[in-house]
């Protein structure tokens, strides 16, 4: 009989087995990597181990038989907004369908939408002198929304770039980048979150910074001095206005930074650091046996600059202030706090009742729980050491990187050695930390499929936080799929945390590499699915249309209406720059038109009352057929003009 069509308990009992080997191979694998390369793990399994309280993932696959199944024509209940890692761009996912919704060209060209190629989209994303796209690569791995009243607001979006230290701005009215940002005299921007609140006027309850936390050390300025001396370079966290995205001013630190996170009153933002040390190498980052999460106040920094007590860096005009240790050593005027953590923490996150920052410790199998009333007692000289606003550090797994949380109490901590995720209690974690031996922490763990990195639920960064669903994003899928090649894809998984206990309801596929999302119920999102014609300075309409000639510069203003261009033929001469600019006079919703021109690396598209436009060397001549590459009629095929480039 052919093994392939075994059935019953007997094929069950192989796949089981199967799935717990793959598990134990992946787990030792990643122990021993990183047992190898940092002398050794701290690590427990505590209760809730796979024997306890664990649920299988085919046990809570099979649970969730029942489970919230999107019919076709229904929509679904969230958006989920993520990054893609080195993939540059930004996606959107409907939830829980998994359905993919758009991907968002950011740091990435994009030959559909004609990202890097218009003039609009180089504009936005930056240019050399010939006009020339800066960078055309990109790493983004946070996504972060505006808030107004503590919770998503629906006006914009946030992403990094690790790669070139860039922040992105999305509009959520038409999910689109509108605005990106280098920060100067920065490398390995990694963290970034936006405020929710100002941090002395509390009418001012919406987001008007994000912050932005640098990882990697760099000479400062990064002009070719200092190269051979490590001990002289630094990291900058930086402070970027939310409505101009101007960069207002930066503060010096120890450490790397990784994650970054805000209170919900405006006062403090923070970020997890490793080599606290400011060490250059692996050894020297690890001797000491913590790290640190270090708060800002906000207020002060703010305060510092206005009072023009900064300096500048090389030929930035942004005002940097000192925030290091040595420069901080009196809580009522320091600028910073460094809170002890365990080694090597990976993530920092906000509790939705505003009380707590949660630190998870990576080497350590740790949640370092910090309550920030008592921050900011510290920063007023009431306590006597930064580690006195620890108020819990529950033993919750091996390998614990990103917390999201549910709105009761409970906190879910992605374990990446284990991989699981764990559900925790936090009031208990404070309990058992005050000397309560009965305070049951952990209330249960999952496995996920395999090695998760962050995790997020469903409004869990904001005051709503509804407790429905748990998305994990894991950084190995092997066989969960079938299979595309040496490249595999990623595996997010929907995880019901609605009940009790934790039910594993779907596996969705990620083309790599994505790494943290944002859950943001539909109501919340607000779109256009028209433009408005007078947005456009630049828009062609009847009476602008047509082709003008300066010397060897030819503007040609076309318009489309399905399924024809405004103008049938259109001629230009070789060496001539020519600018086409189109506008989209189809008021019909989702119908989009295309422009491509073959030979002349030209394509883009233009949506409902939209304008855009390129400019090129006609450089050879010839016969070329613009053509519209975006279906929108039955006569699609035959939407197109005569390009002729006379010699």
């Amino acid at each position: 009989m052919d093994s392939s069509k075994k059935a019953g308990p007997e094929q069950e009992q192989d796949n089981v087995a199967s799935v717990a080997s793959r598990r134990g191979f992946l787990s030792k694998s990643a122990v021993l990597g990183l047992a190898g390369a940092t002398l050794g793990l701290a690590g427990c399994k505590e209760e809730g181990g796979k024997g306890g309280a664990s649920a299988s993932a085919s046990a809570a696959a099979k649970e969730a038989g029942g489970a919230k199944e999107i019919a076709p024509g229904q929509l679904d209940d969230y958006y989920a907004f993520t990054s893609a890692g080195h993939g540059g761009e930004a996606r959107v996912i409907g939830l829980p369908s998994g359905r993919t919704l758009k991907r968002i060209p950011v740091f990435n060209m994009d030959c559909m939408v004609g990202w890097g190629i218009t003039n609009e989209s180089k504009k936005i994303m930056g240019t050399k002198a010939d006009g020339s796209l800066k960078y055309t690569t990109g790493d983004t791995h946070h996504v972060h929304a505006s808030y107004k009243n503590g919770t998503y607001d629906g006006r914009f979006m946030w992403v990094n770039d690790k790669i070139h230290s860039r922040l992105a701005r999305i509009r959520m009215d038409t999910m689109e980048c509108d605005k990106i940002t280098e920060l100067p005299n920065v490398m390995g921007f990694h963290g970034m979150f936006p405020d929710k609140c100002d941090p002395v006027d509390s009418k001012i309850n919406y987001t008007t910074r994000v912050f932005c936390g640098a990882e990697f050390h760099i000479p400062l300025p990064n002009d070719g001095h200092d190269l051979n001396d490590p001990s002289k370079w630094g990291a900058l966290f930086s402070c970027v206005s939310a409505e101009t995205m101007e960069v207002l001013w930066q503060v010096r630190v120890d450490g790397n930074m990784d994650l970054v996170a805000t209170s919900y009153d405006g006062k403090f933002a923070a970020s997890n650091q490793y080599n606290t040390e400011n060490g250059a190498d692996l050894p020297s980052m690890m001797e000491s046996e913590r790290d640190a999460c270090v708060f800002f106040h906000i207020e002060r920094i703010e305060a510092m600059v206005k009072a023009g007590k900064f300096t500048t860096i090389g030929s930035s005009k942004v005002p940097v202030v000192d925030g290091r240790k040595a420069a901080n050593a009196d809580p009522k005027t320091a600028l910073t706090c460094y809170v002890p953590v365990g080694k090597n923490p990976h993530g920092v996150n906000a509790s939705p009742d505003a009380k707590y920052f949660v630190c998870s410790g990576k080497l350590s199998p740790t949640a370092t729980v910090i309550d920030l009333g008592l921050i900011a007692k510290w920063f007023e000289g009431g306590l006597k050491e930064p580690r006195d606003t620890v108020v819990a550090e529950p033993e919750i797994g091996l390998g614990p990187l990103h917390t999201a949380f549910d709105g009761k109490g409970n906190a879910y901590t992605s374990l990446f050695l284990d991989s699981q995720c764990v559900k925790w209690n936090v009031d208990a974690a404070i309990a058992q930390f005050k000397g309560d031996k009965k305070a049951k922490v952990i209330i249960e763990k999952i496995d996920v499929h395999y090695q998760p990195g962050h995790n997020y639920s469903s409004m869990g960064e904001t005051k709503e936080a509804d407790g429905k669903y748990l998305n994990s994003g894991n950084k190995f899928s092997k066989d969960r799929f079938l299979p595309v090649g040496p490249l595999h894809p990623e595996t997010e998984q929907l995880i019901d945390i609605s009940g009790a206990n934790m039910k594993l309801v779907a596996d969705h596929t990620a083309y790599s590499e994505p790494h943290d999302g944002i859950i943001v119920r539909r109501d919340v999102v607000k779109t256009r699915q028209i433009y408005n014609m007078d947005d456009f300075p630049n828009a062609v309409k009847p009476e602008t249309a047509g082709i003008t000639r300066e010397g060897n510069k030819v503007h040609v203003r076309l318009m489309s209406i399905a399924p024809a261009y405004s103008m049938p033929i259109i001629k230009v001469k070789k060496g001539d720059e020519v600018t086409i600019t189109l506008t989209n006079h189809d008021k019909v919703e989702d119908l989009t038109h295309g422009c491509a021109l073959p030979t002349y690396n030209i394509n883009f598209i233009v949506n409902p009352q939209e304008t855009k436009s390129v400019t090129f060397k006609a450089d050879h001549a010839g016969a070329f057929w613009l053509y519209c590459t975006h279906f929108c009629h039955a006569l699609h095929l035959e939407m197109r003009s005569r390009f002729l480039v006379e010699a």
